[in-house]
């Protein structure tokens, strides 16, 4: 029973995620909303609804690792996998902004979460400021979508969906309304069923929170971004995973902070491990980002691997597996100094590269 109801929580957050996104970003595309925009607000915003509706169930029963391992899973996954997936399906394109704007804002906050939790606790002031700060970014990125209005993309809209107009917005808003309740729903038995496997299993609900849930809540940013990379919509495929990081970090965590009884309290394995780790895939995003102002297939094989290590590194640790101590040292002796010295020659040809 509890297989069954994991499976139908991921199921119901997954079609819960994909009727709120469909019925979100038609709108959007009625308004003539640009697709990096779209990607960056309406997509992003509405993948990140389970890990907000696995927050707040668990705030609830005050399960704060799965509360905080999932938001910083999530972004991991986002990052690592996400991208690393869709750069393989087709080499992606990265608009000028997300390198001057999005990915800074986003180590900025990955950066201030970290900050924040070195006291063991993000407290209702902190969930206060994160939640101003998803209020600014969310109004920048309206007004961004306001000087950016295409008259030509509500043309299209217009020509692809012909008929009332009435009846497209009725049709659009009534997939939203479906959606959040199969969310709410999918959160809360896929909570329930993750803290019996991590019981039963002999795992912490950290581990847990960091690795299943983490990915099972991400099922939605990895379907739309694969389909958007698929349909040739590149801007929507990276900004859906870099929005919704942006939105975890503000949105999920602020509104979990303000509302969990008692606050969230961070592990202190996840101040020194899970968030460095968090923050440095937030910086590597830069330097491939930088290239060309694209990703190449390479380039994502890259982020795959990096997920892989990682997952197997939070697994290892978790068992105490003999291979533990032979692999850390494999990776922070081999792994991350050729990854710097990758990034660098990357930079470096790049700047070369780069008119005068």
């Amino acid at each position: 029973m509890t297989t069954v109801m994991f499976i139908s929580g991921i199921a119901a957050l997954t079609a819960g995620a994909e009727m709120l996104v469909r019925g979100a970003s038609r709108i959007a595309s009625a308004l003539g909303i640009s697709p990096l925009i779209v990607g960056l607000t309406v997509v992003a915003f509405g993948t990140s609804s389970p890990e907000l509706a696995v927050g707040v169930g668990a705030a609830w029963v005050s399960q704060a690792d799965i509360v905080v391992g999932n938001v910083v899973g999530s972004n991991i996954f986002n990052a690592l996998f996400i991208i690393g997936v869709s750069a393989l399906i087709v080499p992606l394109a990265v608009a000028q902004q997300l390198v001057r704007i999005d990915v800074p804002l986003l180590i900025v906050c990955s950066v201030v979460l970290a900050l924040m939790a070195m006291d063991g606790e993000i407290g209702r002031i902190d969930g206060t400021l994160l939640c101003l700060g998803v209020i600014a970014y969310t109004f920048f990125l309206v007004l961004q979508a306001r000087k950016e209005r295409d008259p030509q993309i509500i043309s299209e809209y217009a020509e692809a969906y012909p008929g009332s107009r009435a009846k497209h917005w009725m049709v659009n808003i009534t997939l939203i309304l479906l959606g959040l309740p199969l969310l709410v729903l999918g959160a809360n038995w896929l909570v329930d069923a993750a803290v019996v496997f991590a019981r039963q299993l002999g795992v912490s609900e950290l581990v847990i929170g960091l690795t299943v849930v983490a990915a099972g809540t991400s099922l939605p940013e990895v379907a739309a971004s694969v389909v958007a990379a698929l349909k040739g919509e590149r801007d929507i495929a990276v900004g859906n995973a870099i929005g919704s990081s942006i939105y975890n970090i503000l949105l999920v965590l602020g509104v979990t902070a303000l509302i969990a009884p008692a606050g969230i309290e961070v592990a202190q394995s996840v101040s020194n491990f899970d968030l460095p780790v968090m923050i440095a895939v937030s910086v590597a995003c830069l330097p491939i980002f930088f290239t060309g102002y694209r990703i190449d297939r390479w380039e994502g094989a890259v982020f795959l691997g990096y997920y892989f290590s990682y997952a197997a590194y939070v697994v290892m640790k978790a068992t105490e597996h003999d291979l533990l101590e032979p692999f850390s040292e494999t990776m922070v002796f081999f792994v991350m100094p050729l990854s710097v010295l990758t990034a660098a020659l990357l930079l470096a040809r790049a700047r070369r590269a780069a008119p005068e």
